[in-house]
């Protein structure tokens, strides 16, 4: 289920604007697409420094090769409390999943700029839902996710359907959205989507 997506943001499981409640959708024990096992209880993360509100892995994908916009990216959530862990440019798919298990962090943020993030991201999504440990882990992606800009509707609920938590796309108010949902995002709601 997805909330509304007039502007083109939509997370997955977002209530009701007209609801007023803002908290983030919990993965809880809801099963794992692909037959994945659920994930274990406790994970072993590597540990945050002292104040942080969690660790954030931001990563570009396999074909794009920016990184103006996941050192913006870093800049701005490590602003709101994070420790983040920036993966780069051309980042494989076996990377992102094997650092995603490394460090287990309580946020993954895909970004892509050459506009083939609708494309990449559904087989991104698929690897890290195929894996019983990474099953349950917050994903969001966000940026030019096609050629066109401005993705349709259909696009963002290929991308929710197939396992991302949240799509920004390349629409001015995404960025007042996604930095609104890392807000949402208490220690305990992070704990919940665990």
């Amino acid at each position: 289920m997805t909330g509304a997506a007039a502007d083109g943001i939509v997370e997955r499981g977002a209530p009701d604007a007209s609801q007023g409640s803002t908290a983030l959708p919990s993965h809880g024990p809801t099963p794992a697409p692909h037959g994945s096992a659920a994930l274990p209880a406790q994970r072993s993360a590597v540990p945050a420094r002292p104040g942080s509100r969690g660790t954030v892995i931001v990563s570009s994908m396999a074909s794009d090769a920016h990184t103006w916009n996941l050192v913006f990216l870093q800049l701005l959530i490590e602003e709101l409390g994070f420790d983040v862990v920036n993966l780069g440019a051309t980042v494989p798919d076996e990377m992102l999943i094997e650092e995603c298990r490394e460090r287990a962090p309580h946020l993954v943020v895909l970004s892509s700029v050459n506009g083939h993030g609708y494309h990449e991201g559904l087989r991104v999504i698929d690897g890290l839902r195929r894996d019983a440990a990474l099953a349950g882990l917050p994903v969001v992606i966000g940026g030019k996710l096609g050629i066109t800009g401005g993705e349709s509707a259909e696009h963002i609920d290929d991308l929710l359907s197939a396992g991302f938590d949240a799509v920004f796309d390349d629409r001015p108010e995404a960025a007042t959205a996604f930095v609104g949902m890392l807000g949402r995002l208490s220690g305990r709601q992070v704990h919940e989507l665990r």
